[in-house]
């Protein structure tokens, strides 16, 4: 179990979001100081269809594109529709509410304050990462997919 517990968000939209706006919210997010950790939920994305009369063959899709996330590239495999966040403490949500407004003109969205990430080893964890596995790393392994998750870089 991690020492202290941190305050989580979740920012829902009204829509999934394109890869344009993902960036746009994505450096917005990554501007406020106090974001301890990110996960971005949607739809996967997958290079091949993965089922079907087409199995295997490649799934050129118009969403999936690399975006730039501060000086770093990510490549989306999913088509964001949630942002789970993991703060400092409760006076960054202000400041974060502030800093996506602009982002979100066309359509609506909603910043929800609970739990929404494991703050606790669990199975999949440590298949993935092993028995010393690194705090900052809990909640974001997927046990389908066989890449790591990516690490941007923010201020602190």
């Amino acid at each position: 179990m991690t020492e202290a517990t941190f305050p989580q968000c979740r920012i829902d939209s009204e829509r999934l979001l394109n890869p344009e706006t993902t960036e746009k919210l994505l450096n917005r997010i990554v501007s406020v100081p106090g974001v301890r950790r990110m996960v971005l939920n949607g739809q996967r994305l997958p290079l091949t269809v993965p089922y079907g009369p087409a199995k295997g063959l490649a799934n050129p899709h118009p969403m999936r594109k690399t975006i730039m996330v501060g000086d770093q590239e990510l490549p989306l495999q999913v088509h964001v529709g949630t942002v789970l966040l993991e703060i400092e403490n409760r006076d960054v949500i202000p400041a974060l509410k502030a800093a996506i407004e602009p982002v979100f003109t066309d359509f609506s969205f909603r910043i929800k304050e609970g739990r929404f990430m494991k703050t606790e080893p669990s199975l999949v964890d440590y298949c993935k990462y092993g028995p010393n596995a690194d705090k900052a790393m809990l909640g974001l392994a997927d046990p389908s997919s066989k890449s790591k998750p990516i690490i941007l870089q923010g201020i602190r």
